[in-house]
């Protein structure tokens, strides 16, 4: 029986692949990409010429049997997605359930992921969080967003450039504009910033910069009143 391998690649700097995870790329019998063009660069740099086959969310429930098929003729099978580990808001869940049924061995290597540095960079607290994603787009956004209002824990999210300042002024709505925020961008590439405040900071800032690349949202849970009055106090100390 064989084993797919679940592997994370660059989010952004090509040198942020590990070196078993080139090992693995190169001695699979078959590598599935979410996009094989995009996948194709990366291969192509460090000079692995596997067998590449198209394996995305649009695909993933007609491809699996087939693949999960040469996995218990002894295949070994890596998964790959266009950036960071997938099935982490990429494709990758349904196979690995699949293989999990079928009594496949699964191994996800560790490596890069774009809300591990995001969240630990971000200054709030990292102890304990909750990962949300993407926010559903239309149906179930608000009473995603009203589920979330009391949530404690630092929240993570994703977000594509063209819909940060809309989902940010939600986040006020919903959380209050003096929550905190971090909004990363571009993580481990070239123009790579964080930008950090309250919610109506970070707001106003996008509001006069217009917002450039992939994002990484991560927003403080909400203190529970006895911190925020010692925090508030604290604040009254400082400036007298």
């Amino acid at each position: 029986m064989g084993t797919l391998y679940v592997v994370p690649t660059p989010v952004g700097n090509m040198e942020d692949m590990t070196l078993r995870a080139i090992r693995v790329l190169k001695e699979a019998d078959l590598i599935l990409a979410e996009d094989t063009r995009t996948s194709s660069v990366l291969l192509k740099h460090y000079d692995i010429r596997n067998q590449l086959m198209s394996h995305h969310k649009f695909n993933e429930h007609g491809t699996s049997a087939a693949i999960v098929e040469r996995l218990l003729a002894g295949q070994t099978i890596a998964l790959i997605s266009d950036a960071g580990t997938p099935g982490i808001s990429d494709p990758g869940f349904f196979l690995v359930r699949e293989a999990v049924a079928a009594g496949i061995e699964v191994q996800c290597l560790p490596g890069a992921t774009a809300f591990v540095p995001a969240i630990v960079s971000s200054g709030l607290p990292d102890d304990r969080f909750c990962f949300e994603g993407f926010l559903p787009q239309k149906k179930g956004r608000q009473s995603r967003l009203e589920s979330l209002r009391d949530e404690p824990r630092t929240m993570v999210f994703y977000e594509s450039p063209y819909r940060v300042l809309k989902t940010l002024q939600q986040f006020a709505e919903y959380f209050g504009e003096d929550r905190r925020v971090s909004c990363c961008r571009e993580i481990s590439k070239v123009h790579e910033e964080s930008v950090r405040g309250t919610l109506s900071e970070v707001i106003a800032h996008f509001t006069q910069t217009e917002p450039r690349g992939e994002f990484v949202i991560v927003v403080a849970g909400k203190e529970k009143e006895k911190e925020k009055k010692k925090e508030n106090n604290h604040k009254k100390n400082e400036q007298l």
